[in-house]
């Protein structure tokens, strides 16, 4: 892996893309520690300031720190992210596994599930979810692992149908290895690369996700700190001040480019057909 890591620093856009992955989980870690003020402290006298070197980037309307409501905005969309994507890939390389290696009508009963789940349009699901469940940091991580596991498990299932009647697996499997043992030796290593590209990929989605049912009043409880709750204050006063729009606008920006520019390279690094063509 680190192997990679140095092939993906070499290329700009790889470096790039690190370097603000890197920024933006290194300022939601340290949050409590570079934040200026509390997040959530009220302070109405400063309401609605500019950027200042008091308040990098002002204060909403009832004048809390925009900048410190932004670090800790970044462990939420993080927190999300990365709980979810890793459940979802647990699940979803257990299941493609069993579906790829497993008999016919489990095959087919997998499938079915995922087809299932794909049918519905993530955001309708999202909503109609968050309706009937209530909003909370739960539900909309409940509702990414849900909705994730297909994408990841149909990549496993094809990996695992690709080689599954190769000799070596029929050699295996005559030698006495077990099932277990053949999936987790010479399968989970093969699907390893392209789900690291998907997750990458997924982040910035994910994390749009949770901003825009934030945004809706859908997802993290207010006063909790929300990239997409600044939005919702920065819409509902851009007649105001637009320093609320800009706070909760650029860690999105900044997130989708640095996990796209990273996922970019690392598909160059893990593909062989890209890297033999280069």
């Amino acid at each position: 892996m680190l192997q990679v890591l140095k092939k993906v620093s070499a290329e700009p856009l790889g470096l790039l893309g690190l370097v603000l992955v890197v920024l933006m989980v290194a300022s939601a870690v340290l949050a409590y520690w570079i934040a200026p003020y509390d997040p959530i402290a009220l302070n109405i006298i400063d309401r609605l300031q500019g950027p200042s070197f008091k308040h990098l980037l002002g204060t909403d309307q009832l004048g809390r720190d925009l900048f410190s409501r932004v670090l800790f905005g970044g462990q939420v969309a993080l927190k999300v992210a990365f709980i979810s994507i890793s459940i979802a890939l647990v699940i979803g390389v257990l299941l493609g596994m069993v579906a790829g290696f497993g008999p016919k009508w489990l095959d087919s009963l997998i499938m079915l599930f995922f087809d299932t789940i794909r049918s519905f349009p993530t955001v309708m699901f999202a909503l109609a979810t968050v309706a009937l469940v209530g909003p909370s940091l739960m539900t909309v991580v409940a509702v990414i692992v849900v909705t994730s596991i297909p994408t990841y498990g149909r990549v496993v299932r094809t990996q695992t149908l690709s080689i599954k009647n190769n000799e070596f697996i029929k050699a295996e499997q005559v030698m006495g290895a077990s099932t277990a043992r053949i999936l987790r030796v010479h399968v989970l290593p093969n699907v390893v690369g392209p789900l690291l590209i998907l997750a990458s990929m997924d982040i910035p989605t994910v994390i749009a996700l949770e901003a825009g049912l934030s945004f809706l009043g859908m997802g993290v409880k207010p006063p909790t700190p929300s990239w997409g709750s600044i939005l919702n204050d920065g819409y509902t006063l851009i007649r105001n001040t637009p320093w609320p729009i800009v706070a909760g606008s650029i860690p999105l920006l900044l997130v989708t480019l640095g996990f796209t520019f990273l996922g970019e390279s690392l598909r160059d690094q893990l593909d062989p057909k890209l890297r033999n063509n280069r």
